[in-house]
């Protein structure tokens, strides 16, 4: 098994880490700060081909989940929250679409995305979170069109995407057998941004509360077929876990770089951090658990390119471990730049905001381990 990098992956991810170091990296305080999605700068990640990798060809698309993998780790490396507006643009929002689109869909709104469209996922309700067979937002059939109603919340790029996918039931009583799938434009009656929530981290991309009031839309806009809602969604969720896991490797690789130079300038009993055994094991913990969570989650990506789909038991591990190992990377950075470590003069503490929620969404760490151990007894 050899899930390595190709000479056109690494030539991709030099392209990717110039284009953050430049255009990303020196403006990602700056958008914590100001709760500011940069959509010039999201324009420019498309104009540089960013928003194609891994989309068929036939729309316009390049690439494949590795590349996909590399961009994801990348972006959030330079920024955690423009990162999670792309890796749900091109990943969780469009898996549907990709998936069980049919060819007018996916004619329409692949070669949007791959031109800087945002796009969001919009599932979870004030009932449903983990029990996504919850679902209160229903919907029902009139004549060549849907009609929704109900309230989502929690929803990354909510207030900035220029259309979403979205799951509703046609009776509750039905289990998830009553759930279909739809696509929703930006600016369609009935539709509209709500309540945007002040969050921990993640600040330049929203998260935010979207309403359907008797949102009237085309028939054509279900997505595969009626009743297959529930599948369609943990399909894609379950497709999305090893880009959570790159964005968790990439904010972990960040804390990670911070701490080693912070530990080569800071000195202390008269001598710098880094002769210290006590931060030397420190830094290699730090390196170990990197190291560990990128091979799982490389390895994650080289199967789903290999099979064309993701593994559930691989993708779960890796997210599950990549954004557990970042939480202890991230804590381990704080605790070496101590009391600095604690204010915005030093990015630490944004890393430390910004990965918390990587244990939370697309499936909370219980909810992975749940899925693995499904997958190794055979149970339900």
């Amino acid at each position: 098994m050899d899930f390595g990098f190709s000479e056109e992956d690494k030539m991709f991810q030099t392209m990717v880490r110039d284009f953050c170091a430049r255009e990303i990296e020196p403006n990602a305080a700056k958008w914590d700060e100001s709760n500011e999605f940069p959509r010039e700068t999201y324009k420019k990640m498309a104009d540089a081909g960013l928003c194609g990798v891994h989309f068929p060809e036939q729309y316009g698309g390049s690439g494949d989940e590795v590349t996909f993998t590399i961009a994801s780790e990348e972006i959030s490396r330079a920024s955690a929250g423009l990162g999670v507006a792309y890796l749900v643009s091109l990943g969780l929002a469009m898996y549907p679409i990709v998936m069980h689109g049919d060819e007018g869909h996916k004619g329409n709104y692949i070669p949007r995305v791959i031109d800087g469209s945002i796009v969001a996922f919009a599932l979870t309700e004030a009932m449903a979170g983990s029990d996504v067979a919850g679902l209160e937002t229903r919907y029902v059939r009139d004549g060549d069109h849907y009609v929704l109603n109900g309230t989502k919340i929690f929803i990354s790029n909510g207030a900035e995407a220029d259309f979403v996918t979205t799951f509703a039931t046609k009776d509750r009583s039905m289990g998830y057998r009553g759930i279909s799938a739809f696509v929703v434009d930006k600016g369609t009656k009935g539709f509209s941004v709500g309540k945007l929530e002040k969050k921990m981290g993640l600040h330049p991309a929203s998260v935010a509360e979207l309403i359907f009031d008797d949102c009237r839309i085309p028939a054509t806009n279900m997505l595969g077929e009626e009743g297959k809602g529930f599948k369609i969604a943990l399909q894609g969720i379950d497709a999305s876990r090893v880009s959570i896991a790159a964005q968790a490797l990439g904010i972990a690789q960040a804390a990670y770089d911070a701490a080693v130079a912070y530990t080569k300038e800071r000195k202390q009993f008269d001598t710098e951090l880094a002769r210290l055994q006590a931060i030397q094991w420190m830094i290699a913990d730090m390196a170990t658990e990197i190291d560990a969570a990128r091979l799982l989650t490389y390895r994650g990506a080289w199967l789903t390119k290999k099979e064309g789909h993701a593994p559930p038991k691989e993708a779960a591990m890796a997210k599950v471990f990549a954004s557990e190992a970042a939480h202890r990377v991230c804590n381990k950075a704080l605790q070496i730049f101590g009391g600095y470590g604690y204010t915005k003069d030093f990015a630490v503490e944004r890393y430390y905001r910004d990965q918390r929620i990587t244990e939370i969404y697309e499936g909370t760490s219980e909810m992975q381990r749940w899925t693995i151990a499904r997958q190794i007894l055979g149970t339900k």
